[in-house]
């Protein structure tokens, strides 16, 4: 689903993405995918690998809000990275939990409530194919990434959730990828 955001020079669309977080950690650590390349979502919009690439490298995590619900006034911590890989567009975020919202986020993310990642993004370069009516984005210019109730993809869905007691025993050792393979 596209849902323009106000109209102008910096128009941005939001899209309901992808796959959410993986797992996520007691002190509010998680990562998942935020895009996948090559799929089309019910909103006939395809992204193409290499899409993020320049936006990340202008941008950096730093550059990109995590919001909830895409709303600016709701921001609920930050990305420590962002990275295009051959299946998509993979972040590693961490909930400021000293913020209200994000602590209640944090509970319904870890309760699988909450589960969905979107992308906040203007398109630069997109092509439509007239056959099928799928947009390919090529180029796009990431603002946010979201986390949100209902991604776009119906499959977008917390895969699996470590049991609480199994959370609360993790340690502080290192937060790598393999973690969530």
């Amino acid at each position: 689903m596209r849902r323009p955001f106000p109209a102008g020079p910096f128009a941005c669309e939001a899209k309901f993405l992808a796959l959410p977080p993986a797992r996520i950690r007691p002190d509010g650590l998680f990562e998942g995918y935020a895009s996948l390349f090559g799929i089309a979502d019910l909103g006939k919009d395809v992204v193409e690998r290499g899409a993020f690439r320049d936006s990340l490298t202008r941008r950096g995590p730093a550059g990109v809000k995590l919001l909830w619900q895409h709303d600016p006034a709701e921001p609920i911590g930050r990305w420590i990275a962002l990275t295009e890989d051959s299946r998509g567009l993979f972040v590693r975020g961490q909930l400021s939990l000293a913020v209200a919202r994000a602590r209640e986020i944090h509970a319904l993310m870890r309760e699988g409530a909450i589960d969905g990642l979107s992308i906040g993004f203007r398109s630069e370069k997109a092509r439509t194919e007239p056959r099928s009516g799928l947009r390919r984005l090529e180029r796009i210019d990431l603002w946010e990434i979201s986390i949100v109730t209902f991604p776009m993809l119906p499959q977008a869905r917390v895969s699996a959730v470590k049991a609480l007691r199994a959370a609360q025993a993790m340690t502080q050792a290192s937060f790598t990828h393999a973690d969530f393979a």
